[in-house]
């Protein structure tokens, strides 16, 4: 894949004329694909796909498109060929684009990383017979994830990764679920069946009738896999620069009104486990990490290059979306044995579902419970609870009412794939809140 996108590479930016630039993204996978129903595969296959993005610029207009490859470089570089000519006639009928970014990094990279992952064919014989007779509903995912970028500049990166993901929920008979997600770079039997055997006690649990709670205000634990949710929230009109100066992030108040979050509460753009590469779109290298929030302060933004030529402000080379690509909250110090004993009695959510922001500026979320959520009382689970919606600020549950941050941060990958599979990923621990509000 990598030979195939350097020859692209050299072939397309060989057809510009004077005064155009190309920036090129690659994006692609090798993976292996299970459906599971009732701990039973009921299909596996392979997917070998790629795509090849343009940005292509021309007299202050920008135009962009992208096609999808064979991996046959005569068939594809004929395919580019023709997009080009059709880029071509497309920008002249744009606008002039006066925050526009020519990628002129002349930056050059190429990271590989290579895993331990189970063979094609090996993958049911060591995912079932840890399952037994539970009901368990999932997909597996694994194998190499492909991202490259190059410009007219001369700038090229490549970045390859393995991985393997098993996103899956246990069901018991009157339809209740605990969903998890074992996932890595190295496959690990015992690790692997030591997590499942977790995931099938907490479906015992909720085997027992469920307890109604009433709306209210609750001690609180939230898990890793809940956190690393809310904090994808952040994503969406919160740590972006642009959406800060444009008055629609809920972090606004941190920036305008001094508001801080709990001294408890760090967030980083880290680089450094390897999971997501550097570049962005633009081929334009961010820092290896980006402290963003500082025991509670607002430290810095992610600012893209485009941000930073409207504001006059300077670029931590974050993507055009200034989303979160990397993100790590910073563990505490609750060990994970601990929790039950310092929650005592209240609510424990290990995991949350359709978050939005009810009031964006004010910081508000609202959200469902949802699997495996329980009843604590004096340090002892009794009881799955039944689904809730809870409403609560930021400026509340990771302020003042944040209590305790687990001492171990969780890899918590993005198992999406609609676009193909991700390589992004929260890592996060879990907290405790003295207090969370839930409402219906």
């Amino acid at each position: 894949m990598e030979k195939l996108f350097k020859q692209i590479t050299q072939a397309m930016m060989a057809e510009l004329n004077d005064g155009e630039h190309l920036g090129l993204n690659f994006g692609g996978e090798s993976s292996t694909f299970a459906r599971i129903n009732a701990a039973k595969i009921r299909q596996i296959g392979n997917v070998d796909e790629a795509d090849l993005g343009f940005n292509f610029i021309v007299d202050g207009k920008r135009c962009s498109s992208s096609i999808s490859l064979s991996g046959n470089f005569e068939v594809d570089v004929i395919r580019a060929r023709e997009e080009l000519e059709r880029l071509r006639k497309e920008v002249v009928q744009l606008p002039n684009d006066p925050y526009l970014v020519i990628p002129d990094s002349t930056d050059s990279s190429i990271n590989e990383k290579s895993g331990n992952l189970p063979s094609s064919e090996s993958i049911p014989g060591k995912i079932l017979p840890p399952m037994g007779a539970v009901d368990l509903t999932g997909i597996w995912s694994s194998g190499r994830i492909f991202q490259g970028s190059a410009n007219s500049a001369g700038g090229y990166h490549w970045f390859a990764s393995d991985s393997f993901s098993l996103d899956y929920s246990l069901i018991t008979p009157d339809e209740k679920m605990v969903k998890a997600t074992y996932a890595g770079t190295d496959w690990d039997q015992a690790a692997y069946e030591s997590f499942l055997a977790d995931s099938i006690k907490k479906l015992e649990v909720m085997s027992l009738p469920p307890k109604k709670i009433k709306p209210g205000n609750y001690r609180t634990f939230i898990a890793s896999a809940g956190i690393a949710d809310i904090i994808g929230m952040f994503s969406w009109g919160g740590i972006s620069e642009a959406a800060i100066r444009q008055g629609e992030s809920s972090l606004g108040k941190m920036r305008n009104e001094g508001a801080k979050l709990s001294p408890l509460f760090s967030l980083s753009e880290d680089f450094s486990s390897g999971l997501t590469p550097r570049f962005n779109g633009n081929g334009e290298v961010a820092p290896e990490t980006t402290t963003l929030i500082d025991k509670g302060e607002l430290i810095q933004t992610q600012v893209s290059t485009r941000t930073a030529k409207e504001y006059g402000v300077a670029t931590n080379y974050a993507s055009e979306g200034e989303h979160l690509r990397s993100p790590m909250m910073h563990p505490g110090d609750l060990a994970e044995a601990d929790i039950l004993q310092q929650l005592g009695t209240g609510v424990y959510l290990s995991n949350l579902h359709y978050l939005n922001w009810s009031d964006r500026i004010g910081g508000r979320i609202t959200g469902m419970t949802r699997y495996a959520c329980f009843w604590v009382e004096d340090g002892k689970i009794v009881a799955p609870i039944e689904n809730m919606r809870w409403d609560d600020s930021i400026y509340n549950f990771l302020g003042e009412n944040l209590e305790a941050v687990t001492n171990k941060a969780l890899v918590n990958p993005d198992v999406g794939t609609y676009d193909g599979r991700e390589l992004s990923a929260v890592v996060c621990p879990g907290v405790l809140l003295n207090s969370f509000a839930l409402t219906l």
